[in-house]
Formats: structure tokens, C-alpha cells, sequence
């Protein structure tokens, strides 16, 4: 069954055991809170983890700067729909040697030659492409994100903040997201595989 952005936020809603709405467009408080909330929630939480139905890769042509020898002189675009590139590697894969990179607005610097592969977590916004436990996840954030100012209850904060706790916690038993294995217990500059500077 086709699951649209009104069923989710009508879970939401269900959430803080409110009464669902009829269209995001309609002129009542709970429409209005999650029409201005969906969006910018569910790119937020695509954002958080590398969710495993949201990583593409593409293989992108580059340009050299002529920084010179040694640098990340090759220039590089991000995929129009790319949120955040995951950690580079020589091969494209999760478990490649780490190469020197940096970002800077919608372009990867690397010290790599084209073409690159890039991994990376895709904007998807179509319900019907996600996995069943990220749209818990979002169902959950956007009941965070409304509580407040729609119960104006403490006592539904706590519950939409227990009911994302134990949708993320599912996300993770299930492996629906990727989990760092080195890459996560390493520091920043060597997730990013700029390790020029490490003694072996």
C-alpha cells in the first residue's frame, strides 16, 4: 500500500493522541505545525545516520585546480541530491583505504584523479522509497518536533521522545543503518580519510 507524507504525519499525530487532519494544506494548527515541520524534519533525520536505503554512489568527473602535487587539487560536485557524502575511498567502498578529502559547500576537494566515486545519503523524498523503520523514525521526530507547541503537555514530549528512542533503537537491530565499523571509533580528520599526516 502507497504511504503518502498525510499518513505519516496522521501517525504522528496519532502519537500525541491527537485527531488526524485531512490535507497538510488545511487551515487548522496541527496542518500548519506539520506542514512547516515535514520537510526540513525529514532531511534532518536522513542526515543523522547513513540509513541504508538512502546511500547511492555515483562515479563523478573532476577538475584539477592546480594546487600542485600533494594537494586536493582535484575539484569535484556533489550529486544534486546528495544531503552529506559518506567517508571516501580509494574504490568507492565502505571498506576502502580512506583518501584525503574535504568539503566546501556543494564541492569535494580530493588529491584523487578522475573520476571518484562517491557514496552518499540521497535526498529522497517520495514515502514509498523509504525503509518501514526510518518512517517510524520520522514519524517519532515530527511528534518531538509538534508536542509543544500543539499539547503544550510535558507529558507528550516524554512520549514522543520514548517513541523515537525506540524507533531508532529498531532502525539499528533491523541494519537499517549502516553501521561506521572503524570509520566510527576514529577521529574526524581520518573519517574523512585525511590521514596525511599519521605515522603507520
Amino acid at each position: 500500500m502507497a504511504v503518502t507524507p498525510l499518513d505519516i504525519a496522521n501517525m504522528a499525530l496519532g502519537v500525541l493522541d491527537e485527531a488526524p487532519v485531512d490535507s497538510l494544506d488545511q487551515d487548522v494548527k496541527p496542518a500548519r505545525l506539520l506542514n512547516l515541520h515535514f520537510d526540513l524534519t525529514r532531511e534532518a533525520e536522513l542526515m543523522k545516520h547513513a540509513w541504508v536505503f538512502a546511500i547511492l554512489a555515483a562515479a563523478v568527473a573532476g577538475s584539477d585546480t592546480g594546487s600542485g602535487a600533494g594537494m586536493l587539487n582535484f575539484a569535484y560536485e556533489l550529486p544534486v541530491d546528495c544531503l552529506r557524502p559518506l567517508p571516501l575511498t580509494h574504490n568507492g567502498e565502505p571498506d576502502g583505504v580512506p583518501i584525503a578529502w574535504r568539503q566546501e559547500a556543494g564541492l569535494i576537494y580530493s588529491d584523487q584523479s578522475s573520476p571518484l566515486i562517491i557514496r552518499y545519503i540521497a535526498n529522497l523524498t517520495d514515502p514509498n522509497d523509504w525503509d518501514a523503520t526510518f518512517t517510524e523514525v520520522l514519524v517519532a521526530a515530527l511528534a518531538v518536533k509538534i508536542a509543544h507547541p500543539l499539547t503544550h503537555k510535558a507529558g507528550m514530549i516524554d512520549i514522543a521522545r520514548g517513541a523515537y528512542s525506540v524507533a531508532l533503537d529498531a532502525a539499528f537491530h533491523a541494519n537499517a543503518i549502516q553501521r561506521g565499523g572503524r570509520f566510527s571509533t576514529s577521529s574526524w580528520a581520518v573519517q574523512r580519510g585525511d590521514n596525511r599526516f599519521r605515522r603507520a
